[in-house]
C-alpha cells in the first residue's frame, strides 16, 4: 500500500465523520421536536487490498465509510397539555394519518392534533388522523377520517320517574298541592307533568290528577295515595302499593312525538314503598326528582382514554363514545422511510403495517392531553460529538503526516 493510498484513507475518515456530525446535528436540532426519534450513524470499513495472495494476515483496509443511519424508536418522555386532542403513545405503535391530497397513509409519533374548519381531527402539518367510528357502542371495522362535524347527542324519551315529595298529613280536606315533573319525549321536547294532589275528607289520603302540558294523557291520569300512621305510603289507588303506569299521547304536540309510556316509581323491588313520597305532618314540599330522559345536546368537550376512545361531552349532560384511534406497527420500524414533518412511510425494509387499537396485541396505551417529547439524549449526543470530532481530527492528522512522509521521500534525491 503506497503513501498516496494512505492520503485517501484519511480522506474517507474525514468524509465519514463529517457526515456523522450532520446526523448528530440533526438530532440536537430536534431536541424540542414533539415525537422526534433520533438517528445513529453506522460506519463500516473499506477493504480492497491483499498483499500476499490468499493470506489472511496480509489484508489491508482502505479506510471507512458511513454505511447508513439507524432510527432509534425508544420511548420519549411525556409533557402535559391542556388540549384534549393532544395524544401520546406509551409503548409500541404509530398514529395513522392520511394527507388530504391523496389516499395513502403516513405514520407518526407526534400527536399534536386539532379540529380543522371541516370538523376533521388534523395534525399541525395537515394530515387527518384515522380511526374507527363508534355507533351505539359498536366499533366499526373500517378505518376512516376522524370527523367530528355535526356530532350531537340524540334525545332519549323518559321511561320512568321518581318524585320526592311530602304531602302534609295535617292539612285540611280539599287542600291542594301541585308537583311539576319535567320529562322528555322522543324528539327531545320538554314535557312537564303537573301532578295535582287534593286532600281527601278522611284519613291521610290524597287523590291525584296528572295533566301533561301540551299533550294528552290516557291511562294513569288519576288515582289516590294513602299513607299509614308513620307517614309512609301504604296504598295506591285503594290497593297495595305499586308503580303507576302512564300513557301520554304527543301527536298534537309541536313538534309531534311518539306515544310515551311512563312509569311513576313508588315502590322498590320488594313491592314496599321506596320512601320518596311521604305523608308527614309537615308543610307540603317537592324535594327531589329523578328521571331517565334527556333532550338533544351539542358537543362542548372531548376526552381520550387509554384505549384511544375519543368521547364527547354534550351540553345535555351526556357523554358518548365517538371514535377509536387506529394505530399501526411494523415488524421492523427502523426500516421506515423518513418523510419529514415527523412523518414516516412504509418501505420494503419495514414490512407491511399491522393495524390495531391501543392496548391490544403489542400496541401501547394512548395518553390523552399529553405529548411525547423527542427521545434525543443531549448528554449522549455531546459525548458522541466529541468522539466524532476527535476521529475527524485524527483523520486529518493522517493526511498531514502522510504529506510529511511524502516530502521526506522527495527529499531523498537531494
Amino acid at each position: 500500500m503506497s503513501l498516496i493510498s494512505s492520503l485517501f484513507t484519511g480522506v474517507t475518515g474525514l468524509s465519514g465523520n463529517s457526515e456523522a456530525m450532520g446526523v448528530i446535528g440533526d438530532n440536537i436540532s430536534n431536541v424540542n421536536t414533539v415525537g422526534f426519534k433520533s438517528s445513529k450513524a453506522v460506519f463500516s470499513d473499506i477493504f480492497s487490498t491483499i498483499l500476499t495472495n490468499g493470506s489472511t494476515t496480509s489484508q489491508l483496509g482502505r479506510g471507512s465509510q458511513l454505511q447508513g443511519t439507524i432510527q432509534e424508536f425508544s420511548q420519549g418522555s411525556f409533557e402535559a397539555s391542556s388540549n384534549a386532542l393532544d395524544l401520546a403513545i406509551d409503548g409500541s405503535g404509530f398514529f395513522v394519518v392520511s394527507p388530504a391530497s391523496n389516499s395513502g397513509n403516513f405514520y407518526t409519533r407526534a400527536g399534536q392534533f386539532r379540529l380543522n374548519d371541516d370538523g376533521l381531527v388534523q395534525a399541525i402539518t395537515g394530515e387527518i388522523l384515522q380511526g374507527q367510528q363508534i355507533t351505539n357502542g359498536t366499533v366499526s371495522t373500517s378505518v376512516t377520517d376522524i370527523d367530528l362535524a355535526g356530532v350531537q347527542s340524540s334525545p332519549q324519551a323518559s321511561t320512568e320517574f321518581t318524585l320526592g315529595a311530602n304531602l302534609n298529613g295535617a292539612a285540611t280536606a280539599a287542600t291542594t298541592f301541585t308537583s311539576p315533573v319535567t320529562t322528555f319525549n322522543s324528539v327531545g321536547s320538554t314535557v312537564i307533568l303537573d301532578i295535582q294532589f287534593t286532600k281527601a275528607a278522611t284519613g291521610n289520603t290524597w287523590t291525584y290528577n296528572i295533566s301533561p302540558q301540551g299533550s294528552t294523557i290516557g291511562t294513569g291520569a288519576s288515582g289516590s295515595v294513602t299513607f299509614d300512621n308513620s307517614g309512609q305510603l301504604s296504598a295506591v289507588n285503594g290497593g297495595t302499593p305499586g308503580d303507576v303506569t302512564l300513557t301520554i299521547d304527543h301527536s298534537g304536540a309541536n313538534p309531534p312525538a311518539a306515544t310515551q309510556t311512563l312509569v311513576w316509581n313508588l315502590v322498590n323491588a320488594t313491592g314496599t314503598t321506596n320512601g320518596k313520597l311521604t305523608g308527614f305532618s309537615a308543610e307540603s314540599n317537592n324535594n327531589s326528582l329523578v328521571q331517565d330522559g334527556f333532550t338533544t345536546g351539542t358537543l362542548v368537550g372531548l376526552s381520550t382514554d387509554s384505549d384511544g376512545i375519543i368521547s364527547g361531552l354534550f351540553n345535555n349532560g351526556q357523554t358518548d363514545n365517538l371514535f377509536q384511534v387506529t394505530m399501526a406497527d411494523f415488524l421492523a420500524p427502523s426500516g421506515l422511510t423518513r418523510q419529514g414533518q415527523n412523518l414516516f412511510a412504509e418501505s420494503e425494509s419495514s414490512g407491511q403495517p399491522v393495524l390495531g387499537t391501543a392496548q391490544t396485541g403489542g400496541f401501547g396505551a394512548i395518553v390523552g392531553q399529553s405529548l411525547e417529547l423527542s427521545n434525543v439524549d443531549l448528554a449522549e449526543q455531546f459525548v458522541t460529538m466529541i468522539q466524532t470530532q476527535q476521529a475527524f481530527q485524527a483523520s486529518a492528522r493522517i493526511i498531514t503526516t502522510t504529506d510529511d512522509l511524502l516530502t521526506e521521500a522527495v527529499n531523498l534525491v537531494r
